[in-house]
């Protein structure tokens, strides 16, 4: 549900950036305030490299002639709590955008919005945790996975429309793009929430402690994590190095109600903010839609390459991130421990 620069007015996708960039920064503070544990600081790393890794592999939906990914808010979140999880979601979005030109820089606000805020700020904490405040079992995994992902995903799909809306794309009318983003993305939001409690009931089953220290918001103490990290980067890389070359080629959701609404999925956008944002996404796409620019004599399949480097540079980014406010907590109270 990436969406393009052409979905989007300039006002719009700025408001949009600026609500997300807030959120980023509030995310920042609430992490300091409260104590980072440090052994989430890999779980964030690896779990944003499995999110690109998995977002790669486009599902097909029967009898439609679309198919979906998943976000992966509702599973980071579960795995790391909201702020840290929204924090990793966005660097996802980030690398995405910039390297691999998946979704448009103007419209990156929005989809950190659509993607980002609502699973983290809404779907999780209104329906993920209230569902396994008695205990966590892979029962109420599964159910709570399932009910929080269609919900995020239900009011993510709600908000693009209401962005085209707010933005006056005439070839999307209301009604009719409306009435087929939401049933396509109740049918994606469902084979995302199977591969969500799948993920979550895995990891559960080889360290509790990270999902129930997560809902207790305590630190992980003395539980070695290794494990289930090292499971993680194997299956990071076997998703993204291997499984992503048999992803589906049908538009995924998006795409698919914007060809239903307007016939075709690529709107002409025109402005010189449009093309400023496109001349940046050129020069700083290496591997623009996980494929080389020029494919000739390689040796390795482009989607291979960009699956393994795209999840590698999330892994260096989000760990980065979570590193560097874990750092700033430890020197700003190790300050005030010394002047009292």
């Amino acid at each position: 549900m990436h969406m393009a620069d052409a979905l989007l007015s300039p006002a719009v996708g700025g408001v949009m950036s600026a609500v997300s960039a807030g959120m980023m920064a509030y995310s920042v503070v609430k992490i300091k305030k409260e104590d980072l544990d440090e052994k989430k600081i890999p779980v964030m790393g690896v779990m944003g490299a499995f999110v690109f890794a998995a977002q790669m592999i486009n599902f097909t939906i029967p009898a439609t002639g679309s198919s979906g990914h998943i976000g992966g808010g509702i599973l980071l979140a579960a795995m790391l709590g909201e702020f840290p999880a929204f924090l990793t979601i966005s660097a996802v979005l980030i690398i995405q955008a910039l390297f691999f030109a998946d979704g448009g820089l103007l419209a990156l606000g929005c989809n950190i919005f659509n993607m980002g805020v609502i699973t983290c700020f809404l779907a999780y904490p209104l329906i993920f945790k209230p569902i396994l405040r008695k205990g966590i079992n892979a029962k109420r995994l599964s159910v709570a996975s399932m009910a929080a992902v269609v919900a995020g995903l239900q009011l993510g799909a709600f908000s693009v429309v209401l962005e085209t809306l707010a933005s006056g794309i005439t070839e999307l009318p209301f009604g009719t793009f409306v009435g087929l983003m939401q049933p396509i993305h109740l049918a994606i939001g469902v084979g995302e929430g199977i591969v969500t409690a799948a993920v979550l009931i895995f990891v559960h089953k080889m360290r509790p402690e990270i999902m129930e220290n997560t809902q207790r918001r305590t630190g992980l103490g003395r539980t070695s994590i290794r494990g289930v990290i090292v499971s993680l980067v194997v299956i990071t890389a076997l998703v993204g190095g291997v499984l992503s070359n048999f992803a589906s080629g049908d538009p995924d959701g998006l795409e698919w109600s914007v060809e239903g609404a307007a016939g075709t999925t690529e709107l002409n956008a025109q402005g010189q903010i449009y093309d400023t944002a496109a001349s940046v996404q050129e020069q700083t796409a290496f591997m623009p839609d996980y494929d080389y620019k020029d494919a000739s004599g390689a040796p390795i399949s482009g989607t291979t390459v960009a699956g393994l480097v795209g999840a590698g540079l999330t892994f260096a980014l989000a760990g980065a991130a979570g590193l560097a406010i874990f750092l700033a907590k430890k020197r700003s109270k190790k300050a005030a421990e010394m002047n009292p």
